[in-house]
């Protein structure tokens, strides 16, 4: 703060580092920042983020009861905040939030702010939250032609209904990130998006509503998503499956050279699809695979065909591979072999996602350090990562920071939720993105 007192330039400066980008941890905090921007309105007009990721409400507060009678962050308090802030861009909630946002909230963000860019509602499912969506989706005249968002997340929003996603998605014709994972989405509403939307990341895993031939033809013909970068259309084939072997046959030809992230778990997979995948990894940087592969025919995606001259193969750029759906079906005889993807022949191949079974029997195995790579975790997730010799003395090479630009802040591999701002991935987006099982 002994900024502010140097001179003027420092001290909007500071004001602007303080102010643009807000996040909030706990309700006191919240407390602090509104009675700040209630007393001085000219600060209000700074701030350009509002983030809720980091918010925990039991760091200082053990029960519900505790939470409701402090009166900090509530329905009428986080209304009385976005008045304040009429220039936001970007508001960010979860879950932990959503008994706070009632029908005028929505009514502020989706019609008041003109400014507005971005919205998550990262697993917002309460009954409050349904029910204000769903009121405010039951008044079509009250809504404009068009809304200014251009990055929307409902991730794990699982109980909204379909009339949610056939308001809102019509009215998003700037629309750039779209994250509807495990939601209510329906086939009509997926081909509402406007033509004039150009989709670089797109999350539909787990939207049991949406049929494998409409989002084949979507991501075929439909203009929007002409350039993709990220594209999930991931599913947990112990409950269900989008695609089968046809329908990856159908869509692979289809895929825009532009892809950097491409999730196929779940679906049915042959050694057919090899020569499919085979142009991906060119310029796929994350793949997750489907089941029913062979390790040989695995393999196959990342080692150069014997035979081959070295001048006549281009290597691929696989960074991260998601093996995560073969439980149990791994062949560890092939997978340590002399011609494996686990050699430095696969460079520059980083990280290898596991399934549950395969992280316990790798764990601690001293062939799996022998040969370069450690195994890892965090939360439901586990991986094997290669060593660098910067690591540890051993190995070879130097490890890629796994910063991206369309990765918007995030370093690690295998995201599982769309970012909508760029910023340093934690607190719950970090769990989705990173940490939980899909």
């Amino acid at each position: 703060m002994a900024m502010l007192l140097t001179s003027r330039a420092l001290h909007s400066a500071t004001l602007n580092a303080l102010y643009r980008q807000i996040t909030v941890p706990h309700s006191r905090i919240f407390r602090k920042f509104l009675a700040h921007i209630a007393e001085n309105p000219e600060l209000g007009t700074i701030v350009r983020r509002l983030d809720f990721s980091h918010f925990n409400p039991t760091s200082l507060f053990s029960t519900a009861r505790q939470r409701a009678t402090t009166r900090n962050l509530t329905q009428e308090t986080l209304l009385r905040c976005l008045e304040l802030t009429p220039y936001l861009r970007e508001f960010l909630a979860q879950e932990y939030v959503d008994e706070d946002i009632d029908i005028n909230i929505l009514r502020k963000l989706f019609f008041g702010m003109e400014r507005l860019q971005a919205l998550d509602f990262c697993a917002c499912s309460s009954a409050n939250f349904k029910a204000a969506f769903e009121e405010i989706v039951s008044v079509p005249n009250e809504w404009p032609d068009m809304l200014p968002i251009t990055r929307l997340s409902l991730h794990r929003c699982m109980n909204l209904p379909a009339a949610v996603f056939k308001t809102l998605l019509p009215r998003l014709p700037q629309l750039t990130h779209l994250d509807v994972a495990g939601t209510r989405i329906t086939d009509s509403a997926l081909m509402s998006i406007p033509h004039t939307a150009k989709i670089t990341h797109l999350n539909l895993a787990k939207c049991r509503s949406l049929s494998s031939s409409v989002v084949i033809d979507f991501i075929s013909t439909h203009p929007a998503v002409k350039n993709l970068v990220y594209l999930s259309v991931a599913a947990d084939y112990r409950s269900y499956e989008l695609f089968d072997e046809d329908d990856l046959t159908r869509l692979l030809p289809k895929l825009p050279s532009t892809l950097r992230s491409l999730s196929l778990k779940g679906s049915s997979m042959n050694a057919s699809h090899i020569e499919l995948l085979l142009p991906l990894t060119k310029h796929l940087e994350e793949l997750s695979l489907g089941r029913r592969l062979k390790t040989e025919d695995i393999n196959r995606l990342l080692l150069r065909p014997e035979g081959t001259s070295p001048f006549d193969w281009v290597r691929p750029t696989l960074k991260y591979l998601d093996l995560s759906d073969y439980a149990g079906s791994l062949n560890v005889a092939v997978l340590f072999g002399k011609v494996s993807l686990l050699t430095w022949d696969s460079y520059p191949l980083e990280v290898v996602e596991l399934a549950d079974d395969a992280y316990k029997r790798f764990k601690g195995s001293a062939v799996t350090q022998r040969i370069g790579w450690r195994v890892t975790d965090f939360g439901n997730r586990s991986w094997l990562v290669r060593v660098y010799s910067g690591d540890d003395g051993k190995g070879g090479g130097t490890r890629d920071t796994g910063a991206r630009d369309w990765k918007m802040g995030a370093t690690f591999w295998g995201m599982r939720k769309v970012p909508v701002a760029f910023a340093d991935v934690g607190g719950m987006y970090g769990s989705y993105m990173f940490k939980r099982h899909l």
